[in-house]
């Protein structure tokens, strides 16, 4: 008789003839194959139930994607290439909307119109939330302070765009009474052509602000604190560390911020809607391309025209975003 390890008898031996003489136990990795086996079939079942969940997870979403995107932009391609009033059936018309839109002045005035508001818009947006991004990281860490910048993008572009419809108007607005207070001349900040595009660029750049700000401010987060703590060593200042430092590590997050920006401001709409007169502002200065491209739907009823300015729009989008990804190298960064 021999005793195991553990004090205890051995239970009786088992002949196997693949182990040429050798005894196993009960107990012993080839007797314990069949529960390992059935504990393998157990995972794999629940991987197979993790995938079922997945898919319940991502449905809404994809359903949403595939509803209120992926089949409006399909049905918007073809619906430039065809005439369509909304009251009658489509009727196939090729490129005539496309060879209309290269002749048509109006919607060059109105792209050129969008353009401005972008650069304007874009440079001014762009450089205040890098400030302030650059004083949150270097003064203090106070949610507070987070919640107070981010404040203003809660507010609707319809609600900004009425309350500083009523901040500068030209007789009551208290905008023009600060100006007349300060021996300046009222101004018609939205009613005037030289005016009417850089105030609703102010406009959105005071709702936009604080949201790109918090992002860069994220952006700065990430960098790690040795770099500048090892650049005060060698005697840099502020200014030096965010022109060597920050401005270069921050590249890819200022990139894409600069990417949605963009997108975002070709698409403004609402607040030209609301904060000006008319359907193109004062003489048309304000008929930016989504206005018109409204216009042309729901006012005139052009319904083709209107697609082939939205393929449009969504092809020079893409184009703008193909070469701002390359020349930024947004999916690059120099940590190391």
């Amino acid at each position: 008789m021999t005793v195991a390890s553990d004090g205890a008898p051995p239970g009786p031996a088992t002949s196997d003839p693949a182990t040429s003489g050798r005894t196993l136990r009960p107990g012993s990795a080839r007797g314990r194959s069949k529960g390992g086996d059935r504990t393998g079939d157990h995972t794999g079942g629940g991987g197979h139930g993790d995938g079922l969940l997945a898919a319940a997870f991502i449905a809404p979403a994809l359903l949403g994607f595939l509803v209120f995107l992926l089949w409006p932009t399909l049905r918007g391609v073809y619906l430039s290439f065809t005439r369509y009033n909304l009251l009658t059936p489509a009727e196939w018309a090729g490129l005539d909307n496309y060879r209309r839109m290269v002749h048509d002045p109006i919607f060059w005035e109105s792209l050129r119109v969008t353009v401005e508001y972008v650069v304007i818009n874009i440079g001014v947006q762009t450089v205040a939330a890098l400030c302030i991004a650059v004083l949150m990281q270097r003064l203090t860490n106070s949610s507070l302070l987070r919640s107070v910048v981010l404040t203003p993008y809660l507010v609707s572009n319809v609600v900004a765009g009425i309350v500083f419809l009523w901040i500068l108007d030209t007789q009551i607005g208290i905008g023009n009474e600060i100006l007349g207070a300060l021996g300046f001349d009222h101004i018609a900040f939205l009613a005037s052509e030289e005016w009417v595009v850089p105030s609703i660029a102010m406009i959105n750049v005071w709702r936009h602000v604080g949201y790109t700000a918090l992002l860069l401010f994220a952006g700065l987060q990430a960098i790690p604190g040795e770099v500048f703590e090892a650049a005060r060593v060698d005697g840099a200042g502020e200014l030096r560390m965010f022109r060597q430092i920050s401005l270069p590590l921050l590249r890819p997050v200022l990139a894409v911020v600069l990417i949605m920006t963009v997108i975002g401001s070709f698409q403004v709409f609402d607040t030209v809607a609301v904060a000006t007169t008319g359907p193109g502002g004062p003489a048309n200065a304000s008929n930016v391309l989504q206005l018109y491209i409204y216009d042309s739907a729901f006012g005139r009823f052009q319904f083709g025209y209107a697609s082939a300015m939205s393929v449009a729009l969504l092809a020079v989008l893409s184009v703008i975003t193909i070469i701002q990804y390359r020349v930024t190298r947004a999916g690059e960064t120099d940590l190391g």
